[in-house]
């Protein structure tokens, strides 16, 4: 399995799909995804103010004097954590393996314009996040050229699942 994203379509909208798997179990790896102190080092513009229950608020800030805010719609540790941020509808979702675990990151949206640069974002942040639950010190690569040229060649043509 690699690392890189998909792109499909469901009902209209864009939905990117990511999966990681890890040598941890689904309760090693929630805490990464969940508590406040982690959830900012990998996921952008999170303030740390998260109130992590169905209906709970999460707060981001997006530096240019732009404060809003996601709901919580899905949260059932160790295995999901959803929310829907704007329009936008983030799932994370972490099956037990016979391995560890696998790691579902799906990111539902509108803008097909900006699906080679959104997919470029989330494998930094995915890759940013498996340092951190492997225990390594964050490294981000500021580069996103090969990574953008990856997705435009990929997502030519979508599919649908």
């Amino acid at each position: 399995m690699n690392n890189y994203g998909s792109l499909y379509e469901k009902e209209g909208r864009n939905v990117l799909v990511f999966e990681r798997q890890y040598p941890y179990s689904p309760e090693t790896i929630f805490p990464y995804i969940s508590e406040p102190a982690y959830f900012t080092q990998w996921y952008p513009f999170a303030t740390g103010e998260m109130d992590l229950r169905v209906g709970g608020k999460i707060m981001f800030d997006d530096s240019e004097g732009t404060i809003y805010e996601a709901v919580v719609t899905e949260f059932n540790p160790p295995n999901t954590f959803c929310f829907l941020e704007v329009k936008d509808l983030i799932e994370i979702n972490i099956h037990e393996t016979d391995e560890g675990s696998t790691l579902t990151f799906s990111h539902t949206f509108d803008d097909q314009a900006m699906a080679v640069y959104t997919a470029a974002g989330w494998h930094k942040c995915l890759d940013v996040l498996g340092q951190i639950i492997d225990g390594h010190a964050v490294k981000w690569d500021n580069d996103s050229s090969d990574l953008r040229e990856y997705y435009k060649e990929k997502f030519k043509e979508k599919r649908r699942p």
